[in-house]
């Protein structure tokens, strides 16, 4: 069976937005003298906005709702993309070049706002025949519903989609969703040692994310 599709997802694949994340939100929690553990971005990587806002909010306990959380930070992380977007460098070339032989989709835990606004300055809004945030899904990552909802979209089984991820939550999305896993380790937060056993393809660098790479899996 062959890859008839591939789903990209955002943060730590095209931009390059982990460490941005954990600045603003880091910050975010220290303002309200609450304490952002050493683990908080990795635990934090791949849930929803409406999961991570209630995870500062109820269980780290900054004092605010955890729609009021979301806000804050969303709006944070929107000055800093403005100010300057964190493209991670061969990115936008790779997803082109796959888009050139594979219908494409983007499957998300940014939310709706952010996704947007990088897609737009990074100018691949035309690119992907689907953008999918975990808002949009009733569970975030791990769970493979915004991964299930984008083959849907694209009118692909599962079985012929591929994956595109760097954390250890993506990439148990992928797997979960019965994806081809293509890892994209990220430098800094690296994914645990199991979610990697995940992938059929790793590649250190999206330079190695060629069309004839994908089409040799399965």
């Amino acid at each position: 069976m062959t890859i008839e599709a591939v789903v990209f997802d955002l943060d730590g694949v095209i931009i390059d937005s982990e460490e941005v994340w954990e600045e603003v939100r880091r910050g975010y929690v220290a303002e309200h003298g609450r304490e952002f553990l050493p683990d908080t971005q990795t635990r934090l990587m791949g849930m929803s906005t409406g999961e991570w806002a209630r995870h500062l909010s109820e269980d780290v306990g900054v004092p605010r709702s955890p729609e009021q959380v979301a806000s804050d930070v969303l709006g944070r992380m929107a000055e800093r993309y403005r100010a300057e977007l964190p493209v991670i460098p061969g990115a936008v070339a790779a997803v082109r070049r796959l888009a050139d032989r594979f219908p494409l989709a983007l499957a998300s835990s940014a939310a709706r706002v952010l996704i947007d606004q990088v897609l737009e300055t990074a100018g691949l809004t035309d690119v992907f025949r689907a953008t999918l945030s975990t808002e949009e899904v009733p569970r975030g990552k791990p769970a493979p519903d915004v991964y299930l909802a984008a083959a849907e979209r694209l009118g692909f089984a599962p079985e012929v989609c591929a994956g595109v991820e760097d954390s250890s939550n993506g990439l148990r999305a992928v797997g979960a969703a019965g994806f081809a896993v293509i890892a994209v380790p990220h430098g800094v937060y690296p994914p645990a040692e199991d979610a990697l056993a995940l992938a059929s393809l790793v590649v250190d660098d999206l330079s190695e994310l060629t069309v004839e790479a994908v089409e040799k899996l399965r």
